[in-house]
Formats: C-alpha cells, sequence, structure tokens
C-alpha cells in the first residue's frame, strides 16, 4: 500500500535535499506490508469506484490521501460522524442548529486533513501532458527503472487509463476534450513503460483505441511543437520538423493558428 510522507526527511529518497526540513512537502512511498486487510480492501474499493465512474466524475478528489489523513497517519481512525444537514426547501427557515451542525462538520473535515507540520496538502494531478515529458526524459538517460519502480509504473499506468477519454484520444488536462498532443505524448509514455501496442484498460484494448485515434487524425506528425520537441528528444521525429519559435510569439493573441500554444 501507498503510504503519504509528510515533511518527512529521506522522503523519494536520498537525493531529495530541502532548506526548510522538508515543510510543505508531501511524498508518496510503497510500502508493500502497511495496512489491515480491511484498510487495504478499503483502497481497492475507492480505486475501483473511481474506475468504474471516471467518465461522470474525472477527479480523484484526493481521496487515497484524505482516508489516510483521516485515518491511518494520525494513529486512530477520525470519526466525521456529525449529522448531516437535510438540504433545505425554497421557503424553509434556515434554522441556528441547522448553521451551526454545518459548520462544526466543514470544520472537522478541513482539520482532518491538515498534516502535522501545519499544511493542507494537495493533489495537482489535472495536466496531462507533463508526467510524458518526465518518463521520455528517464527513458533517454537510461534511469527509467531505476527511478520508477515497479509499482510507480504500476500506478502510472492505472492513472492514465483512468483519464482515458471515451474515444481513445487524451486531452491537456483530465477534463479536456481528446487532442492530439496529450494522446501522442501519453501513448508514447504507456509504451515506454511496458505497454504493448494492443493492450491495457480494463478491455485490453485502451492502447489499440489511443493509437486509433492517432492514426484517424493524420498520426503523431500533426501533434503541436512541444509534442514534436518530445517526439524527437526520443529520437523517433527528426530535429528537423521542428520550427524554431521567438520567445515573443507568446504574446500574440492565443486564437491564431500559429500561436505557440494553439492545437
Amino acid at each position: 500500500m501507498w503510504k503519504l510522507k509528510v515533511a518527512a526527511e529521506g522522503g523519494g529518497g536520498p537525493l531529495l535535499r530541502s532548506t526548510n526540513r522538508f515543510v510543505g512537502r508531501t511524498v508518496w512511498e510503497f510500502e508493500p506490508d502497511l495496512g489491515t486487510p480491511e484498510q487495504r480492501a478499503e483502497v481497492e474499493k475507492a480505486r475501483r469506484d473511481f474506475s468504474d465512474h471516471r467518465f461522470q466524475r474525472r477527479h480523484s478528489a484526493d481521496v487515497l490521501m484524505r482516508m489516510q489523513m483521516q485515518q491511518y497517519s494520525k494513529g486512530t481512525p477520525l470519526k466525521l460522524d456529525l449529522p448531516a444537514v437535510k438540504k433545505l426547501g425554497e421557503d424553509e427557515d434556515v434554522t441556528e442548529e441547522a448553521v451551526s451542525t454545518s459548520l462544526k462538520r466543514a470544520i472537522n473535515r478541513v482539520s482532518a486533513l491538515q498534516a502535522h507540520d501545519g499544511h493542507w496538502p494537495g493533489d495537482c494531478s489535472g495536466p496531462l501532458f507533463l508526467l510524458p515529458g518526465l518518463i521520455i526524459t528517464l527513458y533517454v538517460t537510461g534511469a527509467l527503472n531505476a527511478v520508477l519502480s515497479s509499482e510507480h509504473q504500476r500506478e502510472i499506468r492505472r492513472y492514465l487509463y483512468n483519464h482515458q477519454n471515451e474515444d481513445g484520444g487524451w486531452g491537456l488536462h483530465m477534463e479536456g476534450h481528446s487532442a492530439m498532443l496529450g494522446t501522442t505524448l501519453n501513448y508514447v509514455a504507456l509504451r515506454l513503460i511496458g505497454e504493448g501496442p494492443d493492450s491495457g484498460g480494463d478491455d485490453g484494448a485502451a492502447m489499440e483505441r489511443g493509437r486509433n485515434w492517432i492514426l484517424q487524425r493524420g498520426g503523431a506528425t500533426y501533434t503541436t511543437s512541444w509534442g514534436k520537441f518530445w517526439l524527437t528528444v526520443l529520437g523517433v521525429y527528426d530535429w528537423s520538423g521542428n520550427n524554431p519559435l521567438p520567445p515573443e510569439m507568446w504574446l500574440l493573441p492565443y486564437h491564431l493558428p500559429f500561436h505557440p500554444g494553439s492545437s
């Protein structure tokens, strides 16, 4: 099971340094023997619930982090058992008791999620164009398996498949429509961490759907300049296909088709 280490020296490995004793830093580390069978079952249920409803609720809402902050990291489970206030009708009066109960529930919940060093941890998993760059860099430097353990790679696959759109592509972010940049980079990232061309996902056809999305729209060379750059770093696209971009072009209106960020 994964353990959230907050402001912990050594969290993330011996190469991670801090000038403030890791205050405000959170790192997930895998501990195979962590948790009771009941806790592990609860984690797996949360994972499955998210995967089953991923097209209706695109963001995980930090469920695993919240579970650990509320139950596992504080020694004893925290009971958030204040009664819920029923939704008031349009003509119903707001009572003092309802306001007081709602405030207590909110304060209790927020307090439970505060880390011991004082900050509130949070996830930043929305962008879908950053992780592939890390994977490509580790691959070309020969450090992929040294930095990313088999458990890390397993979670990366789970994350990317959970945020694959129904049409087979990936967006620029987890709630976005499929785009050539997101689809190309995430397809490549999955191949680099061991996925075959015709595998993946619950039905074993996620990679095929991703590849078809790319091919049906002209191929990976139709990706944006950032995507072409990463493909070139990987060695599957020639540097001559990359156009130099004067930095002043970023100041142009975004809607122009030759804007560096336009897709």
